[in-house]
Formats: structure tokens, sequence, C-alpha cells
């Protein structure tokens, strides 16, 4: 198999409002944070939905996961302000590890898009291939499937006779993409209001990068591969794309 063939930069029109549907604290901003912060720098409202109240997300065995949940949720709150999001951060709180594409969750997905109406919806890819985590591929079908729902009437009309109206978004930006069709480019500043938004997500930096580590020394040494690494993730994507720095996508528009 060939890889499919580079896709120029383009980058989609800066949208009045954007909402970020994600599994756990801190995916948008893995997935699609350059891309946020480059909008709500341009006056685009930024939202997040994050699915799953992250209970899970340590190696130590030992913790106290009500407090995790705690701290995760400050963190998603802090890592938007960090990206300059003006807008909701909605914490649905399913257990993390146990997300199901259900109806009652789509429901919840269904409401929020209703209720927050963005102009574009970014989400995990549910159908990237060899995909591990059970709540990323869940995650990835809610914010479809929420996306049908809103625009129908006949779905979850409960909502409509509560004063919601039906919403259709111009466009759906899928993040870790199965197949890349489209790149947004971003900015040096973006870069770096990425980055310190992953950062403010300080639990999963203790986890993934500083676990064992000692000392000071180790810790910053190990918080430096991570921003390298970061970068040269955005730097590929730019030389895919024709510029410095870009996160890849693909973008749906005409099946919405």
């Amino acid at each position: 198999m060939t890889a499919p063939p580079a896709v120029p930069a383009q980058g989609l029109p800066v949208p009045s409002s954007a909402l970020a549907v994600v599994a756990h604290p801190d995916d948008a901003e893995f997935g699609c944070g350059a891309t946020l912060a480059g909008w709500a720098r341009r006056g685009c409202v930024v939202h997040h939905l994050v699915l799953t109240d992250g209970s899970k997300g340590t190696w130590d065995p030992g913790v106290d996961q009500r407090a995790l949940v705690a701290r995760r949720r400050q963190e998603q709150r802090d890592a938007a302000a960090a990206l300059g999001a003006t807008g909701e951060v909605v914490l649905l709180g399913r257990v993390d590890g146990e997300l199901q594409a259900d109806m009652a969750t789509r429901a919840e997905v269904s409401r929020v898009i209703r209720r927050l109406a963005p102009a574009v919806v970014l989400a995990h890819d549910p159908w990237k291939r060899y995909r591990l985590h059970p709540d990323h591929h869940a995650a990835g079908r809610l914010a479809v499937e929420g996306i049908v729902a809103a625009r129908d009437p006949f779905f979850h009309p409960d909502q409509l006779s509560a004063g919601l109206t039906t919403h259709r978004p111009d466009a759906l930006l899928l993040f870790e993409a199965d197949e890349v069709n489209h790149h947004e480019p971003v900015e040096d500043g973006d870069v770096e209001a990425r980055l310190a938004a992953l950062e403010a997500h300080l639990s999963q930096m203790e986890t993934t990068h500083f676990y064992g580590l000692d000392g000071a020394g180790d810790r910053e040494q190990a918080l430096d591969a991570f921003r390298r690494r970061e970068r040269a993730r955005l730097a590929e994507a730019g030389r895919d794309a024709g510029s410095a720095w870009a996160e890849a996508f693909h973008l749906v528009v005409d099946q919405l």
C-alpha cells in the first residue's frame, strides 16, 4: 500500500464557534489544540465536551480516584484557558474506560450540539484502524451520531419540546485520522499555546512522562523531550501541508 498524497495547506475559514468532542481530559489538546488556539486567537468561541471522568488516567494503583477526577476536571478548565478558549467546558462524567456509544449518551451529545450550535465540530476518527483505546472509538462514534441526531427533528424530540432547536454544523474535523485529507496550518504562538495546554494536564504528565523520576533535573529533561516530540509532530504535518506547522484531519462536509 502507498501513502496518500500530501495534502496542501488549506485551512477552513475561522468559524464563529467550534466544539471539540473528546473521550478524556487532554484528548482535545493532543488532537487539535493548536487549531483551537489559532481559532480562539482570531475570535472563534471554542467549547469542549469531555465525555468521561478521566478516573483511570494514572499508573499509580494507590491513587484516590475521586481526587483524580476532581483534579482532571480542573486541569481541563486550565487547559482550555491556556488555549484562549472562551466557550464552555462541558464534562459529561461517564466512567473512564466504560464509554459506550449508547442512546442515552448520544442524546446528551445531541443536546450539547443543539444548545451550543457550533459551526465546526472536532472529534476522534471512529474509523481509525488499529485503535486500541475503546473510549476513543466510542467518542468518535458519539460525535458523528450526535451530529446526525442534532440536525434531524425526529431524533430526541424531547429536546425540541424543551426549547432547543435542530442544528447542523458546517464542517466536521476528525483528528487522529485514518485518512488525512485536510490540514490546518498554525502559527508559532498556537504551537506554544498547545504545549501550555497539554502541560496544564499535570496529572497526565506525572504518569506518562515523569513516572519513576526522582530529581527535578530528570523531570525537566523529560519535559524538554516531550516538547520536542510534540513540535516534531506539528512540523511533520506542516511539511505534508507545505507550511511550518500544521495539524492533520479528515474533513467531512458533504455528508453533514
